[in-house]
């Protein structure tokens, strides 16, 4: 099988930060979201990447290379707009062959992996599977409609949903499904639906198996996913020390502190992950925050909060809380006293509270 890991998109959902760069390559946990897709697809055993990209191609490009550090050979396949995921498909035609192949998008965190997903669909007779997982609201979703483990229906972003069983971004397909792309009209946002395809291979009476999530999944979609995200991923951090610690502080928890940072006279309550190079002083970092590499935190409290590199905050009275902060901001602090700050600022910023 091979792979295709979708990377394009505009991300207008997370602006100002993607205004200055891609939003799968927004860090959680100090890492980049789209790193933990490439481990997922390379984890299920496949090797050969096509990573779909758009404008911030370049980006992309120059964080993943050619995917050796992932175990990968990767390939990149220019999108040429945001046409829909079954127009991203037609655009790997190439790369794709008459080879089956797993999707997956590029801005989906899943703690259970991809291995069930290709495991089942490998060892079955299927066009196609699809991973769902039960949500609350599912009406900005694709639905399946299911019986037993076979999808009967599809119906993408209905207003009135038949089930609750949402599709999470994961797919594995025969190459039937070009055949069925090629009768897709666009719908009415004017994308080439993915849904639709499927909903083609069903419609054709060929068999397309269902996979239930197992552990939780994320579309990092919106500043507030992304930051339950880094709470999600720092529940398994695994505790490291490698920079400097003074004996007027104290840290506490699962805590990562990287080479050439520095932590002194403040409180580190984990889960955090602090990058290398940053400097904590004089301040509180509380459970669930990542600061990212060569960032500076002066007499402040902060939690529940990514802090993107290079970025400085100083003197901020009350507390940061539920923040996503971009590369390069400068934050500081003034004489006016807010019980709290909830910011999400892109990369460059300057904000003076």
């Amino acid at each position: 099988m091979k792979g295709l890991l979708l990377a394009g998109g505009t991300g207008s959902r997370l602006r100002p930060l993607t205004f200055t760069g891609a939003k799968q390559l927004i860090p959680v946990a100090n890492r980049p979201i789209l790193f933990y897709a490439l481990d997922a697809i390379v984890q299920t055993g496949i090797r050969d990447i096509g990573i779909i990209i758009g404008d911030t191609g370049p980006e992309v490009r120059a964080a993943v290379k050619d995917g050796s550090a992932f175990g990968a050979h990767v390939t990149y396949i220019p999108q040429e707009a945001p046409l829909g995921l079954a127009h991203a498909v037609q655009s790997a035609r190439d790369f794709l062959g008459d080879e089956p192949f797993l999707m997956f998008l590029g801005d989906n965190l899943l703690r259970g992996g991809l291995t069930d997903l290709v495991r089942r669909f490998t060892q079955g007779d299927f066009a196609a599977s699809i991973l769902l997982t039960h949500v609350a609201d599912p009406r900005q979703f694709g639905v399946a409609v299911l019986d037993g483990d076979r999808v009967i229906k599809l119906v993408e972003k209905p207003q009135e949903p038949p089930s609750h069983w949402a599709l999470v971004g994961a797919y594995c397909f025969q190459p039937v499904i070009h055949e069925a792309i090629k009768t897709l009209a666009p719908s009415w946002r004017g994308e080439y639906e993915i849904t639709d395809a499927i909903q083609q291979l069903i419609d054709w009476n060929l068999a397309v198996d269902a996979t239930r999530v197992d552990g939780w999944w994320k579309d990092t979609g919106r500043p507030e996913d992304v930051l339950e995200a880094n709470r999600l991923i720092l529940e398994d951090l695994i505790p490291a020390i490698l920079g400097e610690v003074d004996a007027e502080s104290e840290v506490t928890g699962r805590v990562v502190i990287g080479a050439n940072s520095r932590v002194v006279r403040s409180v580190v309550r984990g889960p955090v992950a602090i990058a290398e190079g940053a400097l904590i002083e004089d301040s509180y970092v509380g459970p669930y925050t990542a600061i990212g590499p060569q960032v500076t935190i002066r007499r402040t409290e902060i939690e529940n909060s990514v802090v993107l590199a290079d970025s400085v905050i100083y003197d901020v009275p009350g507390r940061i809380d539920q923040s996503l902060i971009g590369r390069g901001v400068s934050v500081q602090g003034g004489v006016r006293r807010p019980r709290a700050l909830r910011l999400v600022l892109g990369d460059q910023s300057r904000v003076d509270v």
